[in-house]
């Protein structure tokens, strides 16, 4: 193993070689400068006398020019990212971290691939023949290659043989690397660190393959933070269950948590039974009515009475979020005669949608306020409401919601054609929004859909919102073990997007593989979170809460992490602060301490934190202390990292008088 070190101006770099290489000869590397190694050595070829003179007039001039010129001389760390470079050309390549030293000062960094490529510094080029330092020697297995600046600047960078345990002792001169990745065994060659936690957090929809004690408590170990119960299926026995269950799970795990997500059905159109599954092919008749009953293999009926008013001959339906798709042909007074257009497995209560029309249902129907009811007596933590057409919806719900004491949080679904032009409004009012992207692509252009959800993402995140990515994120999972590439794609630009959160439905409801399925969403957005260097603000979030001190606080709390590097230790009981900085997107973990259980579950959803419930000491010292002691206990943290501790003034918990509070602390 060899570590480069160099001296310069603060900053680190690391990379690692996931190849054998050869033992290179110390005396080779033991000084390394501009006018040695890593110049090359002309002396060697045999040209004639005067050729040489020649040579060194125009290499004297040449010199002389560029100092005239005030050219500088390269810098220690350009030096030494040189030296590090040819270490790892004479063993045979890797990669480097993206953090590997700034090639100029206008900040740009240049990429590992290039960093592993002959590079031009100051007029000199190191290439083929400068990039051997030794003979061969004995292989050396997976090699680790640091450059550190650390030292008063010199002329030059050594290259010095240390061991493992050397480079684990030095790791405090590695800290002011502004983050380390991890990623798995697929990515060899990027270094990683233990207890690297992934920030984009997955809801998991409950269902048949997932309500029993032993799957949920698999899918919260393989990485479920929020347990979605969808209303549009079972009853509120079976939903009772899986909430008992969760609540279990959550008394006897101090160490994670998982929030409770009650999706109404809302103003859905669906058909009705079939005793079985039928099968539609192309070409086919088949009947929508609304007279009740068991559908047959000609006819099914639907919920919704003024169906037959609402659709037109030539309208195209859409089942299960255009799975299916029919085009009609005739209507009755009390049924819709179609065509099968595109065919497919009919089953019972499916999704039906008229593409470019929205029902005339009013958007809190009748069984959604018997669920609503029903999550209000049972605490859980966030509604996710279906159809939300106008602002008026969210403020209906949350005026009932105050009214009956619960502290409950509200995620409109936008998957209508009617919520895109109010939508400023709508999530204004809100909590967050969630992406439904099936229904919304039943009734829009399915062209439009991409560019709708880096719309909301833009729009919630500039608004201080949470909000989540959904369906069909890994659909082909349901039934295959693996994903198609554009599955994990999908997932990487929901993360890359700045989502809070990426969610599983039929994949872990009733699919054949959840498990599988959670696990793929963790090792992709984990991977992804990896190559984002540092979080990014949006521009207009600061200036959207400039005259509240807040949001003010918790921008400036976030500028300070990132640029020391540090994990960032919030203590609220609203977990308000907490959300705030989830919104600014720091580089490091948000740990935030509540003494309020209701409010670390909520913060399960929230990019970024890692909630902990303990006990709050009149003592804010104290309280301090055992909070930075508890991290370092569960290696979140190590003895002698620095962390930012945060107190909102908003709600003082230690003070009489509303004081915002920041401090740098080494553990």
């Amino acid at each position: 193993m060899y570590g480069c070190t160099g001296c310069g101006d603060g900053n680190v770099g690391r990379f690692v070689l996931d190849r054998s290489i050869d033992t290179i000869e110390e005396p080779s590397f033991r000084s390394l400068n501009p006018t040695s190694q890593l110049g090359g050595d002309i002396s060697k070829e045999t040209t004639p006398l005067l050729i040489r003179f020649l040579l060194l007039h125009l290499l004297l001039l040449f010199s002389f020019s560029i100092s005239r010129a005030k050219a500088r001389a390269p810098s220690t760390m350009a030096m030494a990212q040189a030296a590090a470079a040819a270490v790892a050309r004479s063993v045979g390549g890797g990669a480097a971290s993206p953090l590997l030293c700034p090639s100029s000062g206008s900040g740009a960094r240049r990429s590992p691939i290039e960093a592993l490529k002959p590079s031009k510094l100051s007029g000199r080029f190191y290439g083929e023949k400068e990039r051997r330092g030794g003979g061969s020697g004995r292989r050396r297995p997976f090699e680790v290659v640091a450059v550190a600046s650390k030292l008063p600047r010199v002329d030059a960078a050594e290259v010095l043989p240390v061991s493992p345990e050397d480079v684990s002792k030095e790791e405090e001169s590695f800290r002011h690397l502004k983050s380390i990745q991890q990623v798995g065994q697929a990515a060899p060659g990027v270094w990683s660190k233990p207890n690297v936690r992934r920030k984009t957090k997955i809801v998991c929809t409950i269902g048949p393959s997932t309500n029993t004690r032993e799957m949920i408590w698999k899918l919260a170990e393989t990485g479920m933070n929020v347990a979605r119960l969808n209303m549009s299926h079972g009853d509120h026995a079976s939903h009772q269950k899986v909430i008992d269950l969760v609540k279990e799970y959550n008394a006897e795990n101090k160490d994670n948590v998982i929030a409770i997500m009650l999706d109404t059905k809302g103003p859905e159109v669906r058909s009705g039974d079939l005793p079985q599954p039928i099968t539609l092919t192309s070409g086919q008749e088949y009947t929508f009515t609304i007279k009740r009953g068991v559908g047959t293999e000609t006819s099914v009926s639907v919920n919704y009475d003024d169906f037959v008013s609402d659709v037109e001959v030539g309208d195209m339906l859409l089942v299960d979020g255009g799975m299916m798709s029919l085009v009609v042909k005739s209507k009755t007074v009390d049924s819709v005669k179609c065509e099968v257009v595109d065919g497919g497995e009919l089953k019972s209560r499916r999704h039906l949608n008229v593409r470019g029309k929205s029902a005339t249902l009013p958007s809190i129907t009748d069984k959604d306020w018997e669920d609503i009811k029903f999550g209000v007596e049972n605490q859980v933590d966030f509604y996710a409401v279906s159809f939300v057409k106008d602002a008026k919806v969210v403020h209906e719900l949350k005026d009932y919601l105050k009214s009956s004491g619960a502290d409950i949080h509200v995620i409109v679904k936008i998957e209508s054609a009617d919520s895109i032009p109010n939508l400023h409004s709508i999530i204004t009012a809100s909590d967050g929004a969630m992406v439904a992207r099936g229904d919304l692509g039943a009734e829009l252009p399915i062209e439009e859909v991409p560019l709708l959800q880096e719309e909301i993402i833009r729009m919630c995140r500039s608004m201080g919102k949470a909000v989540i990515v959904a369906t069909n994120m890994l659909e082909s999972m349901i039934v295959h073990p693996t994903p198609t590439r554009a599955e994990v794609s999908d997932i990487a630009i929901a993360v890359r997007e700045g989502s809070d959160a990426v969610m599983l439905s039929g994949e872990t409801a009733h699919g054949k593989f959840p498990l599988k399925a959670v696990k793929v969403m963790h090792t992709v957005s984990l991977r992804t979170e990896a190559t984002m260097v540092g979080g990014e603000t949006p521009t207009n979030l600061g200036q959207a809460f400039k005259n509240h001190m807040s949001e003010m606080f918790a921008y400036h709390a976030t500028m300070m992490s990132n640029n020391l590097g540090t994990s960032i230790v919030v203590f609220t009981r609203t977990g308000f602060m907490a959300i705030l900085l989830s919104h600014y997107r720091p580089s490091g973990t948000i740990f935030a301490f509540t003494d309020q259980e209701r409010v670390r579950q909520r913060l399960a959803l929230y990019q970024g934190v890692c909630p902990i419930y303990m006990q709050f000491s009149d003592d804010a010292e104290k309280t301090f202390n055992e909070a930075l002691s508890y991290l370092q206990k569960q290696g979140m943290v190590k003895e002698g990292e620095e962390v930012a501790l945060v107190q909102s003034g908003r709600q003082a918990i230690w003070r009489s008088q509303s004081t915002h509070n920041i401090q740098v602390r080494k553990v």
